[in-house]
């Protein structure tokens, strides 16, 4: 690996969630070897976030000095994104959606990843195939470059063993979804995919991103699990993600 340094494309400052300073979260994560960008939550609908078209811009303006890469986390069900324009989309050197919440047909809510039931009894087997429908939708219509945590799933289910929840069909929607979407799959720290899931995008020729996803100095740039699982699925060290080198989705 010589020559080549990680990059981590998902921590929070305290522009969102976070609790560190931009400044703070800069040397932490190059404390680790590690090279620091920030993507702080941009969304009306999680409550401490960026949420208007003119805070995108002050938050931008606020990483522009320093040596980071400029990404920011959009959720899909929120409208924030949609509303984005150019000349601001433009200056992100990378952009992350989530899937934070899922339409679940009959329902007027999305159901957040964090509702403690699902609704009208639905069974695991059945919200994950809504979840694969909601995926796939996802990467054909959000101009994101990253996938973040995954696996995400609701609280409910994730007790579920994964290979009652995640079926060899349904990896294949998912791995399939990102490849013809050009949108990598981030290993995240924080919410750990599992290994055959991460093969699989990386034989199907997904690109892989390194996430913390850290909120505290004790996560930020802590890319030891992410690094080490992107290496055992076969992954060279110059073929995952980085902004700087490959560039937005936008701009391919």
């Amino acid at each position: 690996m010589t020559g080549w340094t990680p990059i981590d494309c998902h921590a929070h400052t305290t522009m969102s969630d976070g609790a560190l300073s931009i400044e703070e979260l800069v040397e932490a994560v190059r404390a680790r070897g590690v090279r620091p960008g920030v993507a702080d939550h941009l969304s009306t609908d999680v409550s401490q976030a960026v949420k208007s078209i003119d805070g995108v811009g002050a938050y931008l303006d606020a990483l522009e000095p320093y040596d980071v890469a400029r990404g920011g986390e959009f959720c899909w069900h929120d409208s924030l994104w949609r509303e984005l324009p150019d000349d601001l989309s433009a200056r992100f050197t990378h952009k992350l959606g989530s899937l934070h919440a899922v339409h679940i047909p009959g329902t007027s809510q999305p159901l957040s990843m964090w509702h403690r039931e699902l609704p009208n009894e639905l069974t695991p087997a059945a919200y994950m195939a809504l979840h694969l429908d909601e995926l796939e939708r996802f990467a054909a219509e959000m101009p994101v470059d990253i996938l973040s945590h995954p696996t995400l799933l609701p609280l409910p289910i994730r007790v579920v063993s994964v290979d009652e929840l995640w079926t060899d069909a349904l990896e294949e929607r998912l791995v399939d979804a990102l490849f013809h979407a050009e949108i990598a799959f981030e290993i995240s720290n924080r919410y750990r995919p599992h290994e055959r899931l991460v093969k699989r995008a990386h034989d199907r020729g997904v690109r892989l991103s390194l996430g913390s996803d850290g909120h505290t100095r004790a996560q930020v740039g802590d890319l030891e699990f992410p690094l080490e699982m992107a290496m055992r699925v076969g992954a060279e060290p110059h073929s995952l993600f980085d902004p700087f080198v490959h560039g937005t989705r936008a701009a391919r």
